[in-house]
């Protein structure tokens, strides 16, 4: 068989990877054969590996269903919490209460990434002048995450009004979000603080050797690199901050949570439950796998050797 020039020289731009060639009178590139039978093969396997997937996930979810139906005792489950018409009524219900969660997510989210940022500033700055700032800063990182969350929040849910201070309110939405603040900004703060650990004190000192004032260096070399390091573990604190701010409704504020409640209290059937449950999955799970994609994200560009 004889091989002709344009011919080799075709299936050697496809060994490497098929670049056009460079110049004024270059034609347009064309795929080789090879490339072509290559990315049918490639199609092909795609669809195989799809198909067989799609076959397993079914055969699985048939196997599961037969097995839950035919447990004793699956009537009364069913009955218990997985009643249709219970879940008709309560998923209204749910939905408005959820609408108090989302607000609660947003406002206490800004607040708590804001004052978790000023706490791990604080103790990061250099200095023995510094130091009782240092300290109060990580006494209080160490005191809310050790402090258990619901008890903070009957601590201050409960425990304000009950003093009767002029001015203060009694809101629990309110109470709630704040006790939710308090102890998410130490959680943040450490996050926060791990990461303007993590970027070298190279940066630092390349900053001040071009002029930069030590605030000046912490503002646009270090917090820039420390926040992009972080953006995947800040994305989890606010995902299980979004779950948590079910808890407000132990101060009696109509959330999902306390919608379910109300009505599975009333009913005795604890379908509600189930309800409010999912409706929480169903808003976690985006939220989940954005930070998945973050983090997978920044993994390849750290492997790659990219700027994180």
């Amino acid at each position: 068989m004889t091989v002709t020039k344009d011919e080799s020289s075709q299936e050697g731009a496809d060994d490497k990877g098929d670049m056009p060639a460079v110049g004024a009178g270059a034609d347009a590139y064309t795929p080789s054969g090879r490339r072509l039978e290559r990315e049918r093969y490639k199609r092909a396997r795609a669809r195989r590996a799809t198909a067989i997937a799609a076959l397993s996930t079914l055969v699985t979810a048939v196997f599961l269903y037969l097995v839950v139906v035919s447990a004793p005792g699956w009537e009364r489950t069913k009955e218990t919490f997985f009643d249709g018409q219970y879940a008709r009524e309560a998923l209204p219900k749910v939905l408005e209460g959820l609408w108090l969660n989302v607000r609660l997510l947003l406002i206490c989210g800004v607040v708590v990434l804001v004052l978790g940022m000023l706490i791990a500033v604080a103790r990061t700055l250099p200095g023995p002048v510094f130091f009782p700032l240092r300290a109060l800063a990580a006494a209080y990182t160490d005191f809310f995450r050790g402090l258990p969350l619901i008890i903070n929040l009957m601590i201050v849910v409960f425990g304000v009004p009950a003093l009767r201070l002029q001015g203060v309110t009694v809101d629990p939405v309110l109470l709630g979000g704040t006790a939710l603040t308090l102890t998410y900004s130490a959680y943040v703060a450490e996050v926060f603080r791990a990461g303007i650990e993590s970027v070298h004190p190279s940066q630092r000192a390349a900053a001040r050797s071009l002029g930069l004032t030590n605030r000046q260096a912490l503002r646009y070399v270090v917090l820039p690199q420390a926040v992009r390091r972080q953006v995947p573990p800040l994305l989890n604190d606010l995902v299980s901050l979004q779950k948590d701010t079910g808890l407000v409704s132990i101060g009696g504020a109509i959330d999902a949570v306390r919608a379910s409640d109300i009505i599975a209290q009333r009913s005795l059937n604890y379908t509600p439950y189930i309800v409010a449950g999912l409706v929480f999955v169903a808003l976690t799970i985006p939220m989940t796998r954005f930070t998945d994609w973050v983090t997978a994200r920044m993994d390849r560009r750290r492997a790659q050797g990219g700027s994180v």
